[in-house]
């Protein structure tokens, strides 16, 4: 793993932007499974300014979401859908072919799962994966727990998943998280981990020991071989 321990989420941001964008260089078609949440709002936000430089690149790259809460609307304002809008689908003129995303209220949950799955089996693996760092060691809704699910399923949120602003902000408690598997992570070519925000010094400490264990999932990622990870040291105390 290449760890870079950087000043500040504007740094993180653009070293993000800068691997995606050369990723992007070599395959245009490239599978961008994206993040939500504050980590990865810079390198979004720089992405955006290569797309107004430069669209003809950004023509036929396909977007993945990583993860949505579950029981809300989809245009809920705290939703991984608008964010992921917002942020990145937009901005980056990803047209609705392109954009393959867990919807927030299905009628049959599971069969929203087999849905994604489905896709990753006959258009995966995804190229590049974009994660941030959960309160409590969690990579998208995958939380500690003694086993890991290792492919799109359906989550219990946990308490510490439910701390987070875009929960809190909610009209309505979410009831389960829908999400991309460990499994479906680590088979994606390159991982970028971002790491920041406040109250995850402890968490920061068992990820980088580099012991793994499925109370920290995502001390998985050691077992990958492609994974580049930048750490705001802000978060670090």
């Amino acid at each position: 793993m290449d760890i870079e321990i950087l000043d500040n989420t504007e740094l993180t941001g653009r070293k993000a932007c800068d691997i995606i964008y050369y990723e992007l260089k070599i395959k245009p078609d490239m599978l961008l499974c994206a993040a939500s949440g504050s980590s990865p709002l810079v390198t979004y936000r720089l992405l955006a300014e290569k797309y107004r430089e430069d669209p003809g690149l950004f023509e036929r790259l396909r977007v993945l979401k990583l993860d949505e809460w579950g029981g809300i609307s989809m245009t809920d304002p705290q939703s991984c859908e608008i964010f992921l809008q917002e942020n990145i689908v937009q901005p980056l003129g990803v047209s609705s072919d392109r954009y393959i995303s867990f919807d927030s209220n299905p009628e049959n949950p599971a069969d929203e799962c087999t849905r994604i799955a489905a896709y990753l089996k006959t258009n995966g693996p995804i190229d590049t994966c974009v994660l941030g760092l959960g309160l409590n060691g969690h990579i998208a809704f995958n939380e500690p727990g003694s086993f890991l699910q290792p492919y799109c399923h359906i989550a219990t949120l946990s308490e510490k998943s439910l701390q987070h602003p875009m929960a809190s902000g909610m009209g309505r408690i979410p009831a389960f998280g829908l999400t991309l598997g460990v499994a479906d992570i680590l088979q994606s070519k390159k991982i970028i981990m971002l790491i920041s925000g406040n109250g995850k010094k402890d968490t920061i400490q068992a990820f980088l020991s580099g012991k793994i264990s499925t109370q920290v999932p995502a001390s998985l990622l050691w077992l990958h071989g492609n994974v580049t990870c930048m750490v705001d040291k802000n978060a670090m105390y």
